[in-house]
């Protein structure tokens, strides 16, 4: 049995273990985590130490709730985008749901908590959760960001050389929240502000200056937005085109027009312009039921660097490496950055990967030095591994150790 396990089952709590060290580190690690009716769980306590986490188990067992459970100490909708609802447990009685960690980083132990309270006259608003820092209220998801840095890679994303731009977005900014907390808040108030001009531009009763206001907080976080992807996008296209086989070299560059201003000119200049156009496209707008400028339409372009190709356009295979290689780029970024390695969320990554991929996976996560947490139905393929990392089995909602 691994010393760092516990065992858990959705009706009875876990018994604690001893935690291996005192909680500063070099990277961010979850020592204590504590779930209560979220998704399978009814109650879990796990107490674990800073190696890599493998969840194995057969499909359908709780694995990726775990790893979801996790994403929620970051900012936004966790791993899976989920409504918040969505979350709580089948049959809870509308207690709502809750996720706490103590997590251990550079400058020492943090408890971390968030999630759904109902409110007790059925007032309580779907898009809010409670988000506490040490026992504080924090006053919005940026604290989040402050406190910790989570990056993930689920199946769910495989495709997001595919899909729509929407998705690259989402993807870039949570990298950003690793390098610049307040990112978060920045897309929350520009998003927000978005929505209300185009609901007055389609109901026809925007007045000029409620209109202007909104288009003037639109287009200052909308600069300062685009040059926070800029700034991130320029250095980690540096760390990609350094990476080392077997994994690929990957190119990354932005495709919006807001970017465009700020790479020929100055922030105060392109504030000026965005405004302009939103102003002038007041008309449009309200036609196509949409905003039609703005870095909200941003793109983010990936090459295959070996071929010189699109991303979209190289092998199912080879988007996939190519995306772990940005996730790896991302965590090397982040822990020079913050001098701490994120927390790494790598969802049934490594079924996918040839042996040569899954030892280089391993020794890249050693070297970071992160905690990464690392789910799979076959523990087999995890056994390069070895005692560098702590195994649990997830079996129907329940949490133990197995053997290495």
């Amino acid at each position: 049995m691994n010393p760092a396990t516990a065992r858990s089952t959705p009706d009875q709590p876990a018994q604690e273990l001893p935690i291996r060290n005192g909680g500063t580190a070099d990277h961010f690690a979850v020592q204590k985590l504590t779930l209560s009716d979220f998704r399978c769980y009814r109650s879990l306590r796990l107490s674990l130490d800073d190696r890599p986490v493998v969840l194995t188990g057969p499909n359908g067992a709780g694995k990726t709730n775990l790893l979801e459970a996790v994403s929620f100490l970051a900012p936004g909708r966790g791993l899976r985008r989920a409504q918040l609802g969505e979350v709580t447990r089948r049959n809870s009685g509308g207690n709502g749901w809750a996720t706490a960690a103590t997590l251990s980083t550079p400058s020492g132990p943090v408890d971390v908590g968030t999630g759904l309270v109902p409110d007790p006259n059925k007032q309580f608003p779907a898009d809010k959760r409670s988000i506490r820092i040490d026992g504080l209220q924090a006053r919005g998801q940026g604290a989040l960001a402050e406190a910790v840095t989570v990056t993930w890679l689920t199946p769910e994303m495989d495709r997001v050389f595919l899909d729509a731009a929407s998705g690259r977005r989402r993807f870039l900014d949570r990298i950003i929240y690793g390098f610049d907390p307040a990112h978060s808040g920045r897309v929350a108030a520009y998003e927000t502000a978005m929505r209300q001009r185009l609901r007055l531009l389609r109901e026809g009763r925007g007045e000029p200056a409620w209109l202007s206001a909104l288009e003037t907080t639109m287009a200052e976080k909308g600069v300062a937005i685009a040059a926070a992807r800029r700034h991130v996008v320029e250095r980690l296209d540096e760390v990609c085109a350094m990476t080392l086989e077997p994994f690929p070299r990957a190119g990354l560059r932005l495709d919006g027009m807001v970017e465009d201003l700020l790479a020929r000119g100055p922030a105060l200049a392109a504030e000026e312009r965005l405004l302009e156009t939103l102003e002038s496209n007041r008309r449009a707008d309200a036609d196509a039921g949409r905003t039609l400028a703005g870095p909200h339409r941003t793109d983010l372009r990936v090459r295959y660097l070996a071929k010189d190709l699109p991303a979209e356009t190289v092998s199912t295979g080879e988007q996939k490496a190519l995306l772990i290689a940005i996730v790896l780029a991302t965590a090397r970024l982040q822990a020079a950055h913050r001098g701490a390695a994120p927390l790494l969320l790598m969802d049934e990554v490594v079924a996918h990967l040839d042996k040569a991929r899954r030892g280089a996976l391993f020794a890249e996560l050693q070297a970071l030095g992160a905690q990464a947490w690392l789910t799979g139905t076959d523990a087999a393929l995890f056994a390069g591994l070895g005692e560098a990392a702590q195994f649990l089995r997830v079996d129907d909602g329940a949490v133990g150790g197995e053997r290495t």
